[in-house]
Order: C-alpha cells, then sequence, then structure tokens
C-alpha cells in the first residue's frame, strides 16, 4: 500500500503546473498551467473526466490568433480565449470530442489575438454569461514568457 501511494505522490507531482487559482465573473477556478510547447501540445488529451470547478489554462508568448483542436480529447469543453490584457475575446462552447478523427479533427480559432485560453467542462463558459472585455484574474507573474 505505501508503495502505491508513493508512486500516485511522483505522478502528480508530474503533471503540469496544478493548483493555481484563476478567476472569472467571481467563480474560481483550480487550473493546470500549461506554458511552454510541449504541455500546450498534450493539453487534455487522453483524460477520461475533469473533476468540476478545473480547468487547464494555457499560456502563450505573446499576443496572436490562437486555434484549439479536439484530437485525443475525450472530455466536451467550453474553450476561452483572453489577450495580454486578460481581457474575453471569444469562445467557443460546448466543444465536442475528437477520438477518432485523426487529424481530421475540425479547428476553433480565437476571433481576435488572444495570450491566454482556459479550457473548462463543457456549459461552464456559457453559464458564466462572458461578454467581450471581461476579465479574468491570474496570479501574480502569469504573464506569459517573453
Amino acid at each position: 500500500m505505501r508503495a502505491a501511494w508513493i508512486v500516485l505522490s511522483v505522478a502528480l507531482a508530474g503533471c503540469a503546473s496544478s493548483g493555481t487559482q484563476v478567476e472569472l465573473k467571481g467563480r474560481r477556478f483550480t487550473v493546470e498551467v500549461a506554458d511552454d510547447h510541449e504541455e500546450r501540445v498534450q493539453g487534455l488529451m487522453y483524460r477520461e473526466s475533469m473533476p468540476a470547478g478545473h480547468g487547464m489554462l494555457f499560456v502563450f508568448e505573446d499576443d496572436a490568433p490562437q486555434a484549439f483542436w479536439m484530437k485525443n480529447t475525450y472530455i466536451p469543453l467550453d474553450i476561452l480565449y483572453f489577450d495580454g490584457e486578460r481581457r474575453f475575446v471569444s469562445a467557443h462552447y460546448r466543444v465536442p470530442t475528437c477520438k477518432y478523427g485523426g487529424d481530421n479533427c475540425p479547428s476553433y480559432p480565437s476571433d481576435g489575438d488572444a495570450r491566454y485560453v482556459l479550457e473548462l467542462n463543457a456549459g461552464i463558459g456559457a453559464e458564466l454569461g462572458l461578454a467581450p472585455g471581461d476579465p479574468i484574474v491570474l496570479p501574480e507573474g502569469l504573464n506569459g514568457r517573453r
């Protein structure tokens, strides 16, 4: 039993930065931060579920048009785009999974330049009623790399 606990502890420590809190429209979400190329490519692929109140925050170096796809993603998601000033740009809500589409999975682009992309369980983003310019509160030091 002790060996299993050690293995689990090591596995959890190896995940993308987790435990970071972001706030959106007065609601807090615990997010994993994907702020390097490998973490952004992996994203939420192959996961069977994500706890309520959790998500993944993708951090890019600069504001630029972003586009995400759901290749090998088994969880329907809301994809929310924010610019370098941490303002809401656009979203795709209730994006379906794409387990078997391979490289034929559709792309979901931002409607403008974005530096931060927040993925939440499907339905949460729409429930928040976001409007262009709404702010996301991020922890200090999460400004994207330059």
